[in-house]
């Protein structure tokens, strides 16, 4: 028996090295190919050059500034917006929460336009503020029409936060349209786009995304204990409702962040969440960096995709996210109810 519980736990590490470092090369593999190619053709030569600053060419300019910045962008988004889930689905107790379903983003993205009508001189840091204050008053909006997070709100989260969500957004497109701020690149801000980003961009939510992630990494043990029954878990001395504020708190700040960078993306917080946890279970100190890796992974591929879909033109990322994301929220749905009925 001692020497069977052995090899599982062997095999169950051999499993998590083999998963994370297939996860690792996969997110290697998409940033070079994000870097590689595009709009412009580049060289393998050229791309290293311009990587290891050797030449100061157009092609080397290129890469340097519009391409690394953008694909750095998608990578640390993706982390964003993956660990905002599924900090959503603890916190809830909800396999169909996250920040877009759960009106966090809509609301980041209605305080940005907000910002940009009332504000003169709008700066990236003001984006971000607003973000947050946005961000926090759509979770305290849904939150607010579910009355609780019990386990069976499954159904009743998702048209709570649906309604909010598309109701927020209206408010939005309809500040756009009444100020003329209905522009090619707010289009493409509110559909969810990294093509726009900037070392500007880098630098200003990188701040965020290692306070989250320190964060993160100090709340685990507390966090794990919302895996389990409230009653339980208070039982065992943790403070609940401390530990679930502290976790909206940590998706405001990373939803928030990624939203007022790049718009509100779609599905990557609720489905990247999903597909870390059928690969690897819930312990959580294995499941949270696969989660982060995975995120960065969906949304780099998500760029590249989105790039020839119009091509030589862009198209937002949010596509891309979508035309995943969607359909794999109605299979969720589906399951939950068929395993209540």
């Amino acid at each position: 028996m001692i020497k069977k519980l052995q090899l599982e736990k062997q095999s169950r590490k051999w499993r998590l090295l083999f998963l994370f470092s297939t996860s690792i090369v996969l997110l290697i593999i998409g940033i070079l190919i994000s870097l590689k190619w595009g709009a412009a053709y580049v060289s393998w030569k050229t791309l290293y050059e311009a990587l290891t600053y050797q030449g100061h060419e157009k092609a080397h300019l290129y890469i340097q500034t519009l391409r690394l910045p953008r694909t750095l962008t998608a990578c640390i988004v993706g982390i964003h917006l993956a660990l905002a889930g599924l900090l959503t689905q603890l916190t809830t107790k909800n396999p169909l929460a996250s920040p877009h379903v759960f009106g966090i983003n809509a609301g980041a993205s209605l305080a940005v336009v907000l910002g940009l009508v009332a504000v003169a001189n709008f700066s990236i840091m003001d984006s971000m503020l607003f973000a947050f204050v946005g961000a926090a008053a759509g979770a305290l909006l849904v939150w607010s029409l579910i009355g609780g997070t019990g386990q069976k709100q499954y159904v009743r989260l998702a048209l709570a936060g649906i309604s909010v969500h598309f109701m927020l957004s209206s408010l939005t497109e309809g500040l756009i349209i009444l100020n003329q701020f209905s522009t090619d690149s707010m289009i493409f801000w509110l559909v969810g786009s990294v093509n726009q980003a900037a070392w500007l961009d880098v630098r200003t939510i990188l701040p965020f995304t290692i306070l989250g992630l320190l964060a993160f990494s100090l709340m685990l043990p507390s966090f794990r204990m919302l895996m389990m029954e409230d009653e339980i878990a208070a039982g065992l001395g943790q403070r609940v409702a401390v530990v679930r504020a502290i976790g909206m708190l940590l998706v405001i700040i990373l939803s928030g962040s990624a939203v007022a960078i790049c718009g509100p993306i779609g599905f990557v917080c609720l489905i990247v969440p999903h597909i870390a946890r059928s690969l690897i279970g819930i312990n959580l100190a294995a499941l949270a960096p696969l989660t982060a890796v995975l995120g960065a992974v969906l949304l780099v591929y998500a760029d590249f995709i989105s790039r020839f879909i119009d091509f030589p033109y862009e198209s937002p990322v949010g596509i891309v996210t979508a035309a995943i994301g969607a359909p794999f929220f109605i299979y969720l749905a589906r399951k939950k109810g068929d395993a209540k009925s």
